[in-house]
């Protein structure tokens, strides 16, 4: 077993978490869990259903540590075993033979009780790599279990957020391709845009570039991507922005297994803050795959009825497929067009039950000129209304607080006067 510990010193609330509370997905490892209470044991059920372990094989089995002790001193042990103490058996006896039965490198996380008398320092000597005192929910096991395997806590890599039309045409891409720009743009996020639009993609129009190479280098490899190989097929469109681009060309049909990008996804995690996927409205195995997978999503709709009804559906979906998420955004775009009856914002957020993060005004002069010049919002209207929306919209899902510039006072000019007189 290893020698490093964490102790979770404030019980943890199984509840939604926050945009920024982030937690990196576990790698493909075997989990088996061995509690005392039904209660626990029905929290590490319910986190094995969570994305972020999709890859971990978990077992529950009851007994507590003395059920561990007995079955691994004839089995082999997993990557991560998961104790539940009872508050009246010795802990310290208890490692103390686990780790005769132990394979070298098993990581081990303890959820113990507030009545447990074992000092942490002991708990670290016999290599315990996390202690939770429960009662503990299903997020407080994801996230356990996941920490054992990231470097760090803190948001620095792999951030992935998805965005998809609730109908064909409702303008998602370009609301993808705006949110990007702002999010490498102004909050200096290093990023990429994946193009998931193969047949028809329009990222590389949207960003006035040509790739030879982008994303169905990528599926269509025969090896496993890696970060140079993903590196030689970004094409770079600002500083801090990179765009994985379609083919958008009609040679071959784009018949793709439920993890075709999963191997990409992966890969990018490792080294880009934050990966923002255009995906295409369709339903299939890899784009709901996608969705589900995504730290964030967000849901482009246009005011009218086959929105609303698909907006619904797809939020209803993907709720209850992410229990331990952040429910997925939602925003309007195309909003007052002319000579179209609409669904006013107020019903549309009635029937969706949420407000959506914005309502974009429909602009076809602003949007039409953006298009043909591969330019994005900002660049041709910097000070637009929907420019600051694109900007808003990055803040929430990335999970960064918005930096406001401080007031100008009316006596700013004089005073910098003084100071330069002074000087």
């Amino acid at each position: 077993m290893m020698s490093y510990a964490r102790q979770k010193s404030e019980q943890q609330a199984d509840i939604t978490p926050p945009a920024n509370d982030y937690i990196a997905p576990a790698p493909r490892v075997s989990v088996q869990a061995f509690c005392v209470t039904e209660n626990t044991a029905a929290a590490v059920r319910s986190a094995g259903e969570d994305r972020r372990l999709g890859k971990v094989h978990l077992s529950v089995q009851m007994g507590g540590m003395e059920a561990a002790v007995e079955i691994y001193d004839t089995q082999p042990t997993p990557n991560v075993i998961v104790l539940e103490t009872e508050g009246k058996s010795d802990i310290l006896a208890g490692l103390d033979q686990l780790a005769t039965v132990c394979d070298p490198g098993t990581r081990v996380v303890v959820i113990g009780t507030a009545h447990d008398a074992a000092p942490y320092r002991e708990l670290v000597r016999r290599g315990v790599n996390d202690y939770v005192i429960g009662p503990v929910g299903a997020l407080d096991v994801v996230r356990s279990i996941c920490s054992l395997f990231s470097a760090s806590e803190a948001i620095s890599v792999g951030r992935i957020v998805a965005i998809v039309g609730a109908k064909g045409g409702a303008g998602a891409s370009t609301v993808a391709h705006n949110v990007a720009w702002a999010i490498a743009r102004d909050l200096a996020m290093d990023s990429v845009v994946i193009d998931l639009d193969l047949a028809f993609g329009t990222a590389g129009l949207d960003y006035n570039k040509d790739p030879l190479q982008g994303i169905a280098n990528a599926v269509f490899s025969g090896d496993r991507p890696d970060t140079a190989f993903i590196d030689r097929l970004l094409s770079k469109c600002t500083d801090r922005l990179s765009l994985l681009a379609a083919p958008a060309t009609l040679e071959r049909v784009y018949d793709l297994g439920e993890q075709a990008f999963d191997a990409i996804f992966d890969t990018l995690r490792m080294t880009t803050p934050c990966i923002v996927l255009d995906i295409p409205h369709q339903w299939s195995g890899w784009t709901r795959r996608a969705l589900v997978g995504a730290d964030d999503i967000l849901i482009v709709a246009e005011p009218d009825l086959a929105n609303l009804r698909n907006a619904k559906n797809m939020l209803n979906l993907l709720k209850a497929a992410r229990p331990n998420d952040r429910a997925p955004l939602y925003c309007l775009n195309q909003v007052g067009m002319s000579k179209r009856p609409e669904i006013t914002v107020r019903e549309f957020a009635k029937a969706i039950e949420s407000q959506p993060i914005a309502a974009i005004p429909c602009d076809p002069r602003l949007f039409g000129e953006a298009a043909n010049n591969g330019q994005m919002i900002a660049e041709i209207s910097a000070r637009h209304r929907t420019t600051e929306m694109f900007l808003q919209m990055a803040h929430q899902l990335t999970g960064r607080g918005e930096t406001r510039k401080p007031r100008r006072s009316f006596l700013s000019p004089i005073m910098s006067r003084l100071r330069a007189s002074k000087a």
